[in-house]
């Protein structure tokens, strides 16, 4: 039996402004190829399908167009969670008609934890057993209490983060029958201690004024394999082969250009697992270049002797003061299919603010960055600051997980 884990897609997601569904097209159409070719029985998709709640036609027609490829391949089933980019009863509202292409979707958190638990056949024997969790809210795991801290309120999500898992893991247990040749396999989406992130990759903190990263003791021992999505770089956890996420298949910023891309590809026989990493091509060059202006003008000769197609961001530290840098390098790239998406020019910024140590944009900042220059603005003391920032914290969070599809 052939598994494949992927997760993170972020169908939809812009950078800079610019579109990128043909990034999202390509990447879409070689896992189709992948799973015909490696004639993979099990794909796993491990949250954040969609980069906003509510996607874009064009984002919908690419998703539910895959799912239907898939159909008419060798594989036999798809099982999808939602993450916390997604909205819950957007990606649940299909599921009757999609399990027609035995497409199965956990969006929102069942109320009943069987429901998380799917045991899939091939023909009439169990093959394997999926432990579904979607991306936990602090609501479904978590009861709020007047006078709480926040280390109390950290507590209690790692707390009913390892019970949910315990809970479903206990039912996957009682399903397998005393048949440990039969693999427990747990999906999840969600951010474990020690986790790698880089600069612009969008992954969001989960939890309300936490660094509520999990540690690997919550997982019970019997899972065989933990698929896991929200974190973008390709990792293990704990260095544990078997506990992993396969991060994101297109790099979701220029912090994120120079990786490799991955899909994790597991061979089960019995419920042990082989697990090769599968490389992503890359459909879309992202360059980063830093420094002066003959740095910059030496790599860009460079790229246009290789033909690039690149998208650039560039940011310029030169001691000199160049206003025009913009006009400069637009007019060195007329003939070349190259586009820069974003410049860097610290020093005309500097010069306008009175050599401030950094430029900062609005899309630099976080929402707790922009309300920390509130709070200094309004010179409000240190002693007061920090009940104001986690309800602060606590609002966005809130609006952040806000399904606007519900009912």
């Amino acid at each position: 039996m052939k598994i494949l884990h992927t997760s993170d897609w972020h169908i939809g997601r812009t950078l800079y402004g610019k579109k990128r569904y043909e990034e999202f097209e390509a990447f879409l159409q070689w896992l189709v190829e992948t799973i015909q070719m490696q004639k993979v029985d099990i794909l796993l998709v491990c949250g954040d399908v969609f980069d906003t709640g509510n996607p874009s036609n064009r984002a919908q027609e690419l998703y539910y167009r895959f799912l239907c490829d898939v159909a008419n391949t060798c594989c036999r089933h798809v099982l999808v969670i939602a993450g916390n980019h997604d909205s819950p009863s957007f990606l649940d509202a299909p599921k009757a008609l999609l399990r027609t292409l035995h497409v199965q979707v956990i969006g929102s958190t069942p109320l009943k934890k069987e429901e998380e638990v799917l045991v899939l056949y091939n023909r009439e024997e169990i093959e394997a057993i999926i432990c579904a969790v979607p991306y936990l809210h602090d609501k479904d795991i978590r009861t709020a209490e007047a006078g709480e801290t926040i280390d109390d309120k950290n507590a209690k999500l790692v707390e009913g983060l390892k019970k949910h898992y315990e809970e479903v893991c206990s039912i996957a247990e009682q399903k397998r029958r005393g048949r440990p040749d039969i693999p427990i396999i747990a999906m999840g989406h969600l951010f474990t201690a020690g986790g790698k992130t880089v600069e612009g990759d969008g992954v969001r903190e989960l939890y309300v004024g936490s660094l509520t990263h999990i540690e690997l003791d919550v997982f019970p021992s019997c899972i065989d394999y933990l698929a896991l999505g929200h974190l973008h770089i390709q990792q293990y956890v704990g260095n544990q082969m078997n506990r992993c996420y396969s991060g994101s298949p297109i790099p979701m910023g220029f912090g994120e250009a120079n990786q490799e891309k991955r899909v994790m590809l597991l061979e089960f026989n019995d419920a042990k697992p082989t697990i090769l990493e599968l490389s992503v091509p890359c459909f879309q060059q992202l360059v980063r270049i830093v420094g002066p202006l003959e740095t910059i003008q030496a790599k860009l000769n460079a790229l246009q002797e290789e033909h690039s197609q690149a998208w650039l961001e560039i940011e310029y530290t030169g001691k000199d003061l160049i206003p025009n840098l913009r006009e400069l390098l637009d007019e060195s790239l007329l003939d070349s299919t190259m586009e820069i998406r974003r410049i860097k020019n610290k020093q005309v910024m500097d010069r306008v603010l009175n050599n401030l140590s950094k430029e900062e944009t609005l899309d630099e900042l976080s929402e707790q960055d922009v309300f920390i220059r509130c709070l200094d603005a309004y010179k409000v003391p240190e002693e007061e600051r920090k009940e104001l920032i986690e309800s602060y914290t606590e609002i966005v969070q809130a609006l952040q997980e806000d399904d606007a599809n519900a009912e």
